[in-house]
């Protein structure tokens, strides 16, 4: 079996190959940003092929790379660069991954923490549906090896959906004591079936539930796409079912097509619109909430996790 090459888009999506092209728009002013050379990135960078470690950073291709790279920020992806699922609006490679789960990886994921000196880590990965537990067991690993080596680091994971697998999954990973606790919706239930097919949107909104339920102090975070084709009304109502299923933190950001294979994009939604939908968010008991063009999951982690917890305390205070 030959290797594929993973810079080929045909052998990186081979699944949308057949796909027609889909114009890409060019991007308005806010949504541009310089390409990354600072020597804080550099160093990022090195840091990250020394440890044979993969990013969501670069694997999504992130706009924000270049900032939070100079700033020794970088989201962990474990678990191989190949995801069983075939969503049409990312841009990591999909397939059949070519290797069993790596045992020395959370070991190297800490050493990397430990090197960048981080207070707050984001550890993601892509999802293993050919792993009986999804990859749960993994991520509690990491977990604890990041614990042992960097005590104080605050950690917070960005989970796959663990749809096939058995429920006690999701408690070892809860078990493993993350700050944060983040699933993505990713965009509104009417267009998983084109967006996100393997995915159930009932079934993520339950998965962040049961969270909860399982550590009620655990914060909770999860985050859609915009400019995907959804409408106001729509977005309100993922609002509405978040808060519902008690989630703490929200964000939302322009949706960006990697490639002309990939989803196309509906439109840019303005910065104002955007202030419209962070005030909404505020007004319906988010504690904390993110809502700008260039918004990731990731982004700022740290600071807003910070702010995040700020506000638990302050509510606990006026009792």
């Amino acid at each position: 079996m030959t290797t594929r090459d993973l810079k080929i888009p045909e052998q990186r999506h081979p699944e949308k190959a057949h796909r027609p092209d889909q114009a890409q728009p060019r991007k308005p002013d806010w949504i541009r940003v310089k390409a990354p050379t600072s020597a804080g990135y550099k160093q990022t960078r090195d840091i990250m092929r020394e440890h044979k470690l993969v990013t969501v950073c670069e694997e999504a291709g992130c706009p924000n790379v270049g900032e939070c790279w100079s700033q020794g920020h970088a989201t962990m992806m474990i678990m191989g660069e190949v995801c069983t699922r075939a969503c049409t609006f990312c841009n990591i490679a999909t397939g059949k991954p070519p290797e069993a789960l790596d045992v020395f990886e959370p070991g190297r994921v800490a050493d990397a923490v430990k090197k960048l000196g981080l207070n707050h880590v984001v550890v993601t990965s892509v999802d293993r549906d050919d792993v009986k537990d999804g990859g749960a067991e993994h991520f509690a690993q990491t977990i604890r090896a990041i614990r042992r080596q960097s005590p104080k680091t605050t950690i917070e994971i960005l989970t796959p959906d663990f749809i096939r697998c058995d429920p006690s999954a999701l408690e070892v990973v809860v078990e493993a004591r993350p700050d944060v606790f983040n699933h993505n919706l990713e965009t509104v239930p009417g267009l998983y079936p084109e967006v996100r097919p393997g995915a159930r949107y009932f079934h993520s909104l339950r998965l962040l539930q049961r969270v909860k339920e399982l550590d009620p102090a655990m914060f909770t975070k999860s985050g859609i796409m915009v400019g995907l084709g959804e409408d106001r009304q729509s977005v309100l109502q993922v609002m509405d079912d978040m808060r519902a299923a008690d989630i703490d933190f929200l964000t939302i950001g322009q949706y960006l097509q990697p490639t002309p294979k990939h989803h196309r994009v509906d439109r840019f939604v303005t910065p104002e619109e955007f202030a419209g939908y962070e005030k909404a968010a505020w007004g319906k008991g988010f504690s904390m909430v993110s809502a700008t063009p260039l918004t990731r999951s990731s982004y700022h982690a740290g600071e807003d996790f910070a702010r995040l917890r700020e506000a638990r305390l302050a509510r606990i205070a006026k009792g």
